[in-house]
């Protein structure tokens, strides 16, 4: 009884707060059910299956301010929905009022300034797409259809991380609608703590409207696959190490595990290069020197072309589950666990992505942002992905929980909060590390009636 009167309040709440946004915005950009509201509810990883109450698309910020203040006068949680590539599904919240970001997509450059100001719907490849021909770029994802404004709020590892930082590294300022409907500039000089926070924070503070970002000169880098047999795994892995200790801020390296149509697992490492070209290719041929490898193909590619080389991997649509453990290093248990848990993955779509963090991002100062984990470390995303109507689900979550559990006595407190999900309850303690805390003060001062709920588990967002 008191479970139906709960959905009846939800249900009158939504019904009330529909009509007053469809008069303030049209009737067009409110959504509570049918074939439109179906496919706008649809994400990235097709496992998910939420449902809000209603989802608007606002197109303008004064759009979003409405959104937020009828949220509230009707007591509804709010979840925002940028490029919709988060494994967990916390864009659309069950029940909940859903801001959707997809009409302001716009992404303007000055090439002078080096500048790119983003809506808050924008992709990272659309980005990347309108800086590409001033020969500038981004530093961000790597892939393309990620949401720039969520990938910046949590952190951003990419091709670029020891050249030029983390997404959120690279921010600049925001635009930014809180929990009372005030559309705020955030940067260095306006609103300072919510600029501090909305780097490494999440969404938990507000809507981020539009950003500014920075750009940096740069035409092609050198990058792509070298992929090696499986036997050659560990001592490739064991090599790495020793090659990436004092990698230059110019050479990122990811490495990973990847199954073929064939079942059989392959090592492969996809080196990122964006210094002088000469020296770069003899870093590539050290690289490809580190066992036999089945494949090199490592040229000169912008890096929109770059972001192209991992769209396959994750495919919208598909079923996808992900756990990550953030490394010190390529310790031997490290690469014993790697090495006996690619033989037993249950589905050739899943891989492990292992991301490198050095350089320019780890010479950041650990209080500038509320990123929580400025050392040189190795950011592993394990990955199970299976087809819909592949019944095995449970099979398949089950490898990527081992290969965790398995990480997890060699791995550092915490994890990536951008791959977190909401039973990820000791790792999110400790995913801010020291920051935790202001994070936990940064939430009652902007949202104190907590009505934005983008980070699952956080246990700031639930400070009073």
């Amino acid at each position: 009884m008191v479970r139906m009167s709960r959905n009846l309040n939800t249900d009158f709440a939504a019904a009330a707060a529909a009509r007053d946004l469809r008069a303030r915005l049209g009737p067009d950009r409110v959504l509570v059910r049918g074939p439109v509201y179906d496919q706008a509810r649809r994400l990235w990883n097709g496992a998910v299956d939420h449902r809000p109450a209603l989802i608007v698309r606002p197109g303008t910020p004064a759009g979003v301010q409405a959104a937020v203040l009828t949220a509230r006068m009707h007591d509804l949680p709010i979840s925002v929905r940028g490029g919709g590539h988060d494994w967990a599904g916390r864009a659309m919240r069950p029940g909940g009022l859903v801001i959707d970001l997809t009409g302001m997509r716009q992404v303007a450059v000055d090439a002078g300034a080096r500048i790119a100001n983003v809506g808050g719907g924008a992709t990272a490849g659309e980005v990347i797409a309108a800086a590409v021909p001033h020969n500038l770029v981004a530093a961000t994802a790597t892939c393309g259809d990620v949401g720039l404004a969520g990938l910046t709020s949590v952190g951003g590892y990419s091709s670029l991380t020891g050249r030029f930082g983390l997404a959120l590294d690279n921010l600049l300022g925001a635009r930014v609608v809180l929990a009372d409907g005030r559309l705020a500039t955030a940067d260095a000089t306006h609103e300072p703590e919510l600029f501090w926070a909305i780097r490494g924070g999440g969404g938990n503070f507000g809507v981020l409207t539009s950003l500014r970002v920075r750009l940096h000169p740069l035409h092609r880098l050198l990058a792509g696959f070298i992929v090696f047999p499986w036997v050659q795994a560990a001592a490739v892995w064991q090599r790495l190490a020793a090659v990436l200790a004092d990698a230059p801020d110019e050479l990122t390296v990811q490495s990973g595990i990847r199954a073929g149509t064939d079942g059989i697992p392959r090592m492969f490492l996809f080196p990122a290069w964006s210094g002088e070209r000469a020296r770069g290719e003899k870093t590539i041929e050290q690289l490809g020197r580190l066992g036999t490898p089945l494949l090199s193909h490592v040229v000169p590619r912008t890096y929109t072309q770059l972001l192209d080389l991992f769209e396959a991997s994750v495919a919208d649509g598909r079923h996808y589950t992900v756990r990550t453990r953030s490394l010190a290093a390529f310790t031997p248990d490290v690469v014993t666990a790697l090495t006996e848990a690619a033989p037993a993955v249950t589905s050739h779509l899943s891989l492990v992505s292992i991301h490198h963090f050095h350089g320019a991002a780890a010479r950041v100062p650990r209080d500038a942002t509320a990123f929580g984990l400025r050392q040189k470390h190795f950011t592993v995303e394990i990955v199970a992905a299976w087809q819909p109507g592949d019944d095995d689900g449970a099979r398949h979550r089950a490898w990527a929980d081992s290969l965790s559990a398995r990480l997890a006595p060699h791995a550092l407190p915490g994890g990536y909060p951008g791959l977190l999900g909401p039973d990820d309850h000791d790792q999110v303690a400790h995913a801010y590390g020291p920051n935790d805390a202001r994070l936990r003060a940064a939430k009652a001062r902007y949202d104190p009636s907590r009505i934005f709920a983008a980070t699952p588990g956080a246990r700031w967002q639930d400070a009073a």
